[in-house]
């Protein structure tokens, strides 16, 4: 019934909300578009499910798959000096066979292994929290993200990231190298995107290569709906914001899908969506600060 979607709706948008977290970073921070995202999330999705059927602790899984995120799309941007949406097309290429690689194969369940959501720990929780089990798991998961994310972003690295969004000549000013800024940023932001793929993998019980397809756009999507509904609030960070959105924007899909729409048409609802997303809030290519 509404419980469950309610329910369903939150452990997706919360799961997609660590994508958005990196998502963020590139495209609202640094002001780059990059389409790594697509193959990053299903990157963390093949370590993870690889590592769990291989009998790795799941939660250790989590901590490989961010590692391995921390993608080369940076490099390649920076040190080939390729345009930044060409090195993110490039890497999410290249990524497809990796991950078909990592994973051995183009779908990997692993329905027989405890997962981050269904083992001893978990199943020890009180029957009345039971259907809330999946939300509470992911929940500490993004509240740690988002902690540790406004953290650094308040640190001396988290303010040179900042500073390269908004205005790359203060960090050559500082005699920083704004390149390896952008990739510090980058590896931030897809190793963020990798775990939430994990996650998701994890939630799931497979690896399925083309799990990632559209997420750019799920990311862009909440964190532009995010930025937007709170302009206004200087109470609420940008972090906060994109969780928040990420959240609203799985509430627009379920309710397109509650309202008789078929799976298939999914990808054209959410393009539509996005478009309207941009043309409402008229995102005119304007820096927003991001306060933690």
């Amino acid at each position: 019934g509404f419980m469950g979607i309610f329910i369903g709706i939150l452990e997706e948008g919360l799961i997609y909300a660590i994508l958005a977290l990196g998502v963020l970073i590139t495209y609202r921070i640094l002001d780059f578009p990059d389409l790594t995202v697509d193959s990053s999330f299903p990157l963390g999705a093949a370590v993870s499910a690889i590592l769990t059927v291989n009998g790795m602790h799941p939660v250790l899984t989590l901590l490989m798959a961010t590692l391995a995120g921390a993608a080369v799309t940076g490099l390649i941007h920076v040190k080939c000096r390729v345009r930044d949406l060409l090195s993110g097309i490039i890497t999410m290429t290249g990524l497809y066979s990796i991950n078909l690689r990592i994973a051995g194969r183009a779908n990997l369940p692993f329905f027989n292994m405890d997962t981050l959501f269904d083992n001893a720990l978990v199943d020890s929780l009180p029957a009345a929290l039971a259907p809330w089990s999946k939300v509470l798991v992911v929940l500490v998961i993004v509240l740690v993200v988002k902690v540790l994310l406004d953290l650094f972003m308040n640190t001396k690295a988290g303010f040179l990231l900042r500073a390269e969004g908004d205005n790359p000549a203060v960090v050559a000013t500082l005699a920083r190298d704004g390149g390896l800024v952008k990739i510090e940023g980058l590896i931030i932001a897809n190793a963020l995107v990798a775990l939430s793929g994990a996650v998701m993998a994890q939630k799931n019980r497979v690896f399925e290569i083309s799990m990632g397809t559209g997420a750019i756009v799920f990311g862009l999507a909440a964190v532009i709906i995010g930025t937007n509904i709170f302009k206004n609030r200087q109470k609420v960070n940008s972090s906060t914001a994109a969780i928040v959105g990420s959240i609203i924007y799985k509430a627009c899909v379920a309710l397109a899908l509650s309202m008789g729409l078929v799976p298939q048409d999914l990808k054209l609802v959410t393009a539509a969506l996005f478009l309207i997303i941009l043309v409402l809030g008229n995102v005119r290519r304007k820096k927003v600060k991001f306060h933690a």
